[in-house]
């Protein structure tokens, strides 16, 4: 009977180790798989740092037609890759003056030049910020045994900003060629060898896009029931028809539509928001009405790690709306210069510059603006917009005065007052607020001033709303009551006083 047992015994921990070492082998042959994919190393090795966002430059890839080996498609994606998460981290790098990350992508002998800059930097207090826009890689080399690979990238373009001490010392926006070697290690492209072979400072004219025929008499446009949302569940082009179609009876030939970021999809926007905008385009352009899309809203994040996913964002968008017939204009950011104060004016400025460039690289034909908060900021970059906007909700009896000292600033460029408006909110939070007669006798009053200084303009807004997201103006209750009254129609749908001065005509 004891013999029996130690048997039964001997039996189970033989069956034991042999399912042990079956798992074994499943879970290593499952790696090994997930790996040949070309998979994310980050999300299978514990590196030291961790990607929270993804980082995609645009890459295009010259014609395969390299000596050695043919790579296949999967092999180059995971080459690629690697390729650009060795970038990233590198960036990461010189930012912090950290080496986290670096001996995952470089092979031994060249993190070691990447590690004593490192220590140059920290030791002189100088940081790095840069990211690339775009590359153009060449495949000139793949080793029969597959585990080298030779890459002359060009015209990689790269954006630069050097710090000592904290302060700014450079900025800069290059485009350059690398030579780069890789190594195959632990089924991983390495860098063995990257060198820069030429560089020039980076030009970034563009076709000249003609404005003299720019006439817009408009108005910012939300449904009533989904200020703000537009584009969600709630949509409707039936709403948006009849709408469209009071604008039209009203004088105005043109509205402005807001994209924001994160309900768009960010850098991977959704095929289906794309849609709706397109069925919003094609509706305005039923009712003979132009549009004017502002590509970014509810958006604050202007650091460079994040400047290659907003390409992509406004890329996406532009591309697949540059031909519509009822596209009028590009409107880069809502109200940029408010986040000066939080993010930095430097870096803001410098995203809307490079943000420009984006947009017309892709459509050389739409007019680009900015929405600037206030008068005071409309002639930062005016020489990259194609017409300068800026809105205006102080004292009108200051906008005439404010309108002059513009045009002498900015003497090229048509002006558009983008927003502006008066709340006829009077009651419980606001006993001393405006009344609807205060608000037309308003907008009878910049009317005047806007022909007087022939002026184009878009009004904020159609509807008062009932309801105000809490994102938008804050809890504050007083803050929501004035921003549901500043339509031309009230809740109920009835025309105000205000809507007989809607347009100047």
């Amino acid at each position: 009977m004891v013999g029996l047992n130690k048997n039964i015994m001997r039996a189970i921990l033989i069956a034991s180790y042999v399912v042990l070492i079956g798992l074994i082998v499943s879970a290593l042959s499952g790696i090994f798989s997930y790996l040949n994919t070309g998979a994310d190393r980050s999300k299978m090795l514990h590196t030291e740092i961790q990607k929270i966002e993804q980082y995609l430059p645009k890459i295009v890839w010259e014609p395969r037609d390299n000596e050695g080996r043919i790579m296949d498609a999967q092999n180059l994606s995971a080459l690629q890759n690697d390729y650009l998460d060795a970038w990233y981290v590198k960036q990461i790098a010189y930012k912090t003056n950290k080496i986290a990350g670096i001996k995952d992508y470089y092979t031994d002998s060249s993190r070691e030049n990447l590690y004593s800059f490192i220590a140059l930097n920290k030791t002189e207090k100088t940081t790095i910020e840069a990211t690339t826009l775009s590359h153009n890689p060449t495949l000139e080399f793949y080793s029969e045994d597959g585990q080298l690979a030779v890459v002359t990238d060009r015209n990689v373009v790269e954006y630069k900003r050097v710090f000592k001490a904290d302060s700014l010392v450079l900025e800069t926006t290059e485009t350059s060629t690398y030579k780069i070697i890789f190594l195959l290690e632990d089924g991983f492209w390495r860098i063995r060898h990257m060198v820069k072979e030429d560089n020039a400072i980076y030009n970034s004219e563009h076709k000249i896009i003609a404005t003299d025929r720019l006439n817009i008499k408009g108005i910012n446009y939300y449904p009533q029931a989904t200020p703000w949302n537009t584009f969600g569940d709630s949509f409707s082009t039936d709403t948006i028809s009849k709408d469209f179609k009071i604008i039209k009876d009203a004088g105005l030939n043109s509205i402005r539509i807001f994209v924001q970021y994160e309900d768009f999809g960010k850098a991977r926007v959704k095929p289906e928001m794309i849609t709706k905008l397109r069925q919003t385009l094609d509706v305005a352009d039923k009712h003979n009405l132009k549009v004017v899309i502002t590509l970014f809203d509810f958006y604050g994040d202007y650091s460079l790690m994040n400047w290659t996913l907003d390409h992509r964002h406004a890329e996406a968008i532009v591309n697949a709306l540059k031909d519509h017939n009822a596209l009028l204009a590009w409107d880069i950011k809502n109200e940029p210069n408010l986040d000066f104060e939080s993010r930095g004016q430097d870096i803001v400025i410098a995203w809307l510059d490079n943000m420009i460039d984006l947009v017309k690289s892709v459509d050389d034909k739409h007019p680009v603006t900015i929405g600037w908060s206030n008068t005071q900021s409309a002639s930062i970059l005016k020489d990259k917009v194609d017409f300068v906007s800026f809105h205006y909700y102080e004292d009108l009896d200051k906008l005439d005065e404010a309108i002059k000292t513009m045009k002498t600033e900015i003497k090229d460029k048509p002006l558009v007052l983008q927003e502006y408006g008066m709340s006829s909110y009077r009651g419980l939070w606001n006993p001393l607020g405006h009344t609807e007669e205060d608000q037309a006798e308003y907008h009878k009053k910049i009317q005047n001033i806007l022909a007087v200084n022939k002026m184009q303009f878009m009004s904020w807004t159609l509807y008062d709303f009932k309801d105000i997201p809490t994102e938008v103006v804050g809890r504050l209750p007083w803050r929501k009551r004035a921003q549901q009254h500043f339509g031309f129609i009230n809740q109920n749908g009835e025309p105000k006083p205000a809507f007989q001065y809607i347009s100047k005509e």
